[in-house]
């Protein structure tokens, strides 16, 4: 998955080493302060933060009845026993769980909460995958790396590795860079914490804080230096980061540029045991949703849905949902195939909406995706997903999945989300978010973002990884109390919903001008839940098919 695995927070980590390294014996530099935890659901004009606009419409709704929604989260797995979430899985109905038989015949033994494409015998998950450009490029470079012309015949397919090869030159140059970068970061980072550890005489288990980086009073250098390190680190990620979080997600990070430099090519295989470039119909994975790699999906479903009002964690945007996990999305870029069967078992288990945080830049088999986006759409399923976190304009260098179709054709059931911040001045559009005026729709809250994690952790991120689920959830709130209305509807709902932001220049991601923020999506608005109610509330439901056979 191409930066969106981490909602961008490895650079951060990767800014805040820079600097920190250099803050050595110098103060460090003033941070502004972070935004309440729960800024994404606030009201600008209440609250002075560009949320979502969630009480209010929680407001617009009392009184109302609701009717419950099911969300799949196509993502990295979940926790399934976080307090947050596991009184809202979907359970499928006709599964007995775990008695290792095949109840409904769909073809997924013990499919109870949802499945693992990524999964194989014995429990084991290919979750350490690489970028698809260098998965191609050893594929196709026995044929191509000598060629300078098409052979004839063939010009179709050495277009297509020129691109790959392009690609893999850029991804091949950065992940070497960083690799290099990262070896040193990750020895700082690992040497100082211990200092810090023994220093607060922590145990190997326990983890320190900002907060507790203040309580270390000590004219000791290495102390000192290692101190100023950690602040550095923590102002630049936020306030409730811990040591052991900034540690697990910079060495995933590093470990995700090195499968890049020396890729497994043979874990697929080894591991899940099909052929990721023949889409037979042929059932395969296993059941397990949590694995090492859980937390990306499972910050990405709180959002969604996370059990409000419950004293604990965070409260999710729709108050009425199921959450059905699946899990698609290794360390490294999705399979399409993996993809296309993942949406196709969501809509054919009941699906109405569906959440996907992840995106590459190649995609070799798109006409399979292609077919099953435009299944989800014959099944009035919306599609809400992630426009990428590249800081680049994706009309003119486009992400993968989206809606332009091989064949040319186009449906109205997807929505293509950038991320924006919490304060409505030149740092509205995220630095790392993607946009387009033709195919990035709306703007939803993804700068440092808090969202439950596994084992009952919490995580305050960036990225568009976080935007998405935003506008899934209010989606989903929109068709709990509508749901007359159809997944085109819905989308319709979303993008009047997101008011123009007229006349506010902002920095562009990835460049060093200033634009007018309604250059940047398709609307020019960031999503906001109360209008969208109110707009929903207006209309006369279309929808008419049954979602899936569930």
């Amino acid at each position: 998955m191409h930066k969106l695995r981490k909602y961008a927070l490895s650079s951060l980590v990767c800014g805040a080493m820079f600097l920190s390294l250099n803050a050595i014996g110098q103060q460090i530099p003033k941070q502004a302060p972070d935004p309440p935890k729960n800024w994404h659901t606030l009201d600008l004009k209440a609250d002075g933060f560009y949320g979502i606009s969630l009480k209010p419409a929680y407001l617009f709704l009392k009184g109302k009845k609701s009717k419950t929604v099911i969300v799949t989260t196509i993502d990295s797995g979940i926790d399934t026993l976080q307090n947050d979430l596991k009184s809202i899985l979907w359970v499928n109905p006709k599964e007995i769980p775990n008695n290792g038989i095949d109840d409904d015949k769909d073809g997924y033994v013990d499919d109870v909460h949802g499945w693992d494409f990524l999964g194989g015998k014995g429990g084991k998950v290919d979750f350490t995958e690489t970028t698809e450009e260098v998965r191609l490029y050893h594929k196709l470079k026995g044929k191509y790396a000598a060629v300078t012309t098409a052979p004839a015949g063939q010009e179709k397919e050495f277009a297509f590795w020129q691109s790959v090869k392009t690609n893999y030159d850029s991804t091949m140059s950065k992940s070497q860079a960083e690799v290099k970068d990262l070896t040193m970061e990750v020895n700082v980072l690992t040497a100082t914490n211990y200092y810090i550890k023994r220093e607060l005489k922590l145990k190997s288990d326990q983890t320190f804080t900002l907060g507790d980086l203040k309580k270390i009073n000590t004219t000791n250098d290495t102390i000192n230096q290692s101190k100023t390190v950690w602040e550095s680190v923590f102002s630049q990620i936020g306030d409730d980061a811990n040591n052991a979080k900034v540690l697990k997600d910079l060495t995933e990070y590093f470990a995700k540029q090195n499968n890049n430099i020396s890729p497994d090519l043979d874990a697929r295989a080894r591991i899940v045991g099909d052929d990721p470039d023949v889409n037979d119909g042929k059932p395969y994975g296993n059941n397990i949703l949590k694995n090492a790699d859980a937390s990306h999906g499972t910050g990405v479903a709180g959002l969604i849905g996370a059990v409000r009002n419950n004293g604990y964690g965070i409260d999710g945007v729709a108050d009425n949902v199921r959450i059905m996990s699946i899990k698609a999305v290794p360390n490294g870029d999705e399979y399409d195939k993996d993809i296309a069967n993942a949406i196709r078992f969501a809509v054919d288990h009941g699906a109405q909406i569906i959440n996907m945080s992840f995106g590459k830049k190649i995609s070799p088999h798109k006409d399979w995706v292609d077919a099953a986006f435009k299944y989800a759409a014959q099944k009035d399923v919306l599609l809400v997903m992630a426009s990428g976190n590249d800081g680049q304009d994706v009309d003119a260098k486009p992400e993968f999945p989206n809606d332009t179709y091989l064949d040319g054709s186009t449906t109205d059931n997807v929505i293509n989300v950038g991320a924006s911040g919490p304060k409505a001045d030149t740092a509205l559009a995220a630095t790392f978010s993607n946009y387009g005026k033709n195919n990035v729709d709306v703007f939803a809250p993804g700068v440092k973002v808090t969202s439950i994690d596994t084992d009952a952790e919490f995580n305050t991120a960036d990225g568009t990884s976080f935007a998405s689920p935003i506008v899934a959830g209010v989606a989903a709130l929109c068709l709990e109390y509508y749901p007359g209305l159809s997944a085109k509807q819905l989308k319709q709902v979303i993008m009047e919903s997101a008011t123009p932001v007229t006349g506010k220049k902002v920095n562009k991601p990835g460049a060093k001008e200033k634009v007018d923020f309604t250059s940047l999506s398709k609307t020019g608005g960031i999503v906001n839940a109360y209008k969208a109610l109110e707009i929903a509330s207006k209309m006369k439901g279309e929808r008419q098919l049954a979602t899936g056979s569930f």
